[in-house]
């Protein structure tokens, strides 16, 4: 007796979607299925003579507001290849990290809001320092960004790119948001826009408390508004733009691995309660 060497005890072939089965009759045909549509949507802008680098680009609003934020800063991270990561509590500028470098908070990205150059020259923390806490991701109108040190109209802080961000110059209608969550999170914003002296008065109002999930609260309390008058359009017109901001909270430092491990320190205590 000859064996079949297609067809050994406990060995099965592997059969690719192209060959047909080798017992027809035994495979019957599945029903047929019907999948639901898909739409995709999409924003583009023709940047054809005005694009320096494939490094530059836009992210507009409706991008924003279909991307969840933890905090401000991280609207920084719609571009592409940025980090925005946050130590010692939510009232401290953002670290960022693009391309693989670290920028600290700020000393290699020049930063705008609206126009108004964000880092400071001299600070503490460094220098460049850039504090986005104030940011009110609802108003944004867009995002530009270029990465690189090729633009030389972007000047000090520069040297691994730029971020301009730009509030809108009214709304389609007013904003009245309160939110609420665990460990004594809570925000209310109120924002619209109203015409008047022949143009448009925009105006926005944040509060936003929270404790964090630390041994000693974080006590983060954040008072935030801006105010903004604008006119023509962005060919031919002006604004005018006025922000304040308070941020007050207890630090929320870095303890030691060490004593974590030893079981003398909780993941998520202090070291200093009066930080």
């Amino acid at each position: 007796m000859q064996a079949n060497p297609k067809h050994r005890p406990g060995v099965e072939r592997a059969r690719s979607p192209g060959n047909p089965p080798e017992h027809p009759d035994s495979a019957a045909p599945g029903p047929d299925r019907t999948l639901s549509g898909v739409v995709v949507e999409g924003r583009a802008e023709s940047l054809l003579g005005i694009a320096d680098s494939a490094g530059e680009g836009q992210v507009g609003a409706a991008e924003l507001r279909r991307r969840p934020l933890l905090r401000p800063g991280e609207v920084l991270e719609t571009v592409p290849g940025l980090i925005a990561t946050q130590h010692s509590g939510a009232g401290k500028a953002n670290q960022f990290f693009l391309r693989g470098f670290n920028l600290d908070h700020g000393t290699d990205l020049r930063t705008t809001v609206a126009g108004v150059p964000q880092n400071l020259p001299s600070h503490g923390h460094g220098q460049g320092y850039t504090d986005l806490g104030f940011l009110i991701p609802e108003l944004i109108d867009r995002v530009s960004f270029r990465k690189g040190p090729y633009a030389a109209r972007d000047g000090d802080f520069s040297a691994a790119g730029a971020v301009d961000i730009d509030y809108v110059r009214e709304l389609d209608r007013g904003i009245a948001r309160i939110t609420a969550g665990s460990y004594d999170f809570g925000r209310a914003l109120v924002a619209d826009s109203v015409t008047a002296l022949g143009g448009t008065l925009l105006f926005g109002a944040e509060l936003q408390n929270n404790d964090g999930r630390w041994q000693v609260p974080e006590a983060f309390h954040k008072h935030n508004g801006v105010l903004r008058f604008s006119r023509g359009d962005e060919r031919d017109g002006f604004d005018v733009t006025a922000m304040g901001y308070r941020a007050d909270w207890t630090a929320t430092d870095q303890v030691p691995a060490r004593a974590v491990a030893a079981g003398t320190l909780h993941r998520f205590g202090s070291l200093d309660p009066t930080s």
